[in-house]
Parts: structure tokens; sequence; C-alpha cells
């Protein structure tokens, strides 16, 4: 959760929901002359990343060059990444399907958080190499909400139809509610759930019943740990968006990309590349 730590929260002290559910002035901030404005930006962040300058002051020069807004330059710096990472994160990407009788090793809250923002009709950016990554600014304020069941249901299916035959669930202790989110996916995921299913109308959650069981068992294991991203660094099979953990894993999959394609059709994505550059367009 790295990139987390380092977020500038915007609107400290709203309702539990507002931070899921979007920005009032994400009308203006990301719409189509501000998105125009903001892939140039991410261009010449890009260009300063290369020559060595650091990401903070990249950011500040760029920003502060086009003028943009708290909530904006926190969309760059979630998102921003050289061209050789760029190249290096995608050498290493894999399609879920390559996790089918094999262990998928998930960054918790960093994947929750995601589809929660996505459901709730919260604004989501896909980057360079062609991840999704929310700003909701929780850091240290995270309670679960009423999408969150709904997002551990749609984890479970995709985990389920790619044949996972295991997942691993990190979850960083130091947050709040983290007991709370493992004992929530422990239940939920405790029997694999079914095929995903038909597509959900962003900001429609699914009921929270009981979870769905499968006949095909899957091993779930949801830990409490001080720093998920050193237990992710080498591994395989990772679930993440958090730019340390794509620049150190071995292999990653796009799942939370996956997933809101198929699932949430609906959620609200900005497009800081556009879609015909992008990977996999």
């Amino acid at each position: 959760m790295a990139d987390r730590r380092q977020e500038a929260t915007a609107g400290e002290g709203a309702s539990e929901r507002a931070p899921r559910g979007g920005h009032p002035d994400d009308g203006q901030l990301f719409g189509p002359e501000a998105v125009i404005r903001l892939r140039v930006a991410l261009e010449e962040v890009t260009w300063l990343l290369g020559r060595g300058y650091p990401l903070r002051t990249a950011i500040r020069t760029v920003g502060d060059h086009h003028q943009l807004a708290a909530r904006q330059r926190l969309a760059l710096q979630r998102s921003a990444c050289s061209e050789a990472q760029r190249a290096s994160r995608l050498a290493r990407r894999a399609p879920a399907s390559s996790l089918r009788g094999a262990e998928a090793n998930i960054d918790g809250f960093n994947l929750i958080i995601t589809l929660e923002v996505a459901l709730s009709g919260g604004l989501l950016v896909r980057g360079p190499e062609g991840v999704l990554r929310d700003l909701a600014g929780l850091r240290g304020s995270y309670a679960p909400i009423a999408e969150t069941d709904a997002a551990i249901d749609l984890l479970g299916g995709a985990l389920s139809d790619a044949g996972a035959a295991r997942a691993r669930v990190l979850l960083d202790a130091a947050v709040p509610s983290s007991g709370k989110l493992r004992a929530r996916l422990l239940e939920r995921l405790g029997e694999a759930p079914m095929s995903s299913g038909a597509p959900m109308s962003s900001g429609a959650p699914m009921s929270s019943g009981a979870p769905m069981s499968s006949g095909a068992p899957m091993s779930i294991e949801a830990t409490l740990v001080p720093d998920p991203d050193r237990l992710l660094v080498g591994a395989a099979g990772v679930v993440s968006s958090d730019s340390v953990v794509l620049d150190r894993c071995a292999r990653w999959i796009n799942l939370a990309d996956e997933i809101v394609a198929a699932h949430v059709p609906a959620a609200r994505v900005v497009d800081l590349v556009p879609r015909g550059e992008a990977p996999g367009a």
C-alpha cells in the first residue's frame, strides 16, 4: 500500500460513503477538456521521470505549469511511470487465466477499495500500463461500506472463473477495520463463489446474502501483515495496482480491470492514455 501512504487526502472529514462515491468536482476536473490536458501532463511527467526526476518533483513541476487541481495531481501521481517502468510491467503482465491451478497473491485493500469505488460510482483512472487506480485517498480511515460484500463476491467469482487453486489475501494490519474486512473475506469466500455472472450497474451493488458456493474447492487465506508490499516482492500471480509492487513482482494480473470491464460496465473510468495507444486496446 505504498501508493496510498503517499496520497494527499481530498475532503477528509466527509461522510464514509463520499470518498468511494466520487467527488463533486469530478465532472469538471475530469471532463473531456480536462482529460486532454491531463494526457499532455502525463506525457510530460513521463518524460521527466525518464530523465531521473523524482515523481514528486515531476508532478509539482508539471502540475504548476498546467495549473492542475490537487485531485488532478493525485491522478497523475498514482498513475505515472517512466517508459522503462511501463515496458517492464507490461512484459510481466499475465492474463487471469494464468491463475488456473495456481496461487493468487492479492493486495487486499488495494483491490477491494478499487472495486468498491467502481461499484459506488466513484472515479477510476487507467494508467499507461492499463491498470485501474482509485482516488479515494482513504489512508487510515477505511471502513467497510454497502458495496464491500459485492466487491468481495466479484473477487471470488473472478478467482473461480480463472480456476485459481489458492488465494492469499494480504491486509495491512495497521489499517483500521482490517480485522473486519478479513472476517468478511473469509465469510464470503470460505466457499468459492460460482462464476461471477451478469454485469452489475455502478451504484447498485448485489445483495449481501450468504456466499455463493461452488463445487470447485479453492483454498482461501486472509492474513493481517505489517507490510503487504514486502511479501509481494518477487511473487507471481500478484493482484495489485501499487507501483512499488508492480515494479518488483515476478508476474502480475490486471484483475481489477478485467472485473470492472466484465461486471461493472457503467463504472466511471478515465483513460489517461488514449485507448488506441493503451496496452490491450
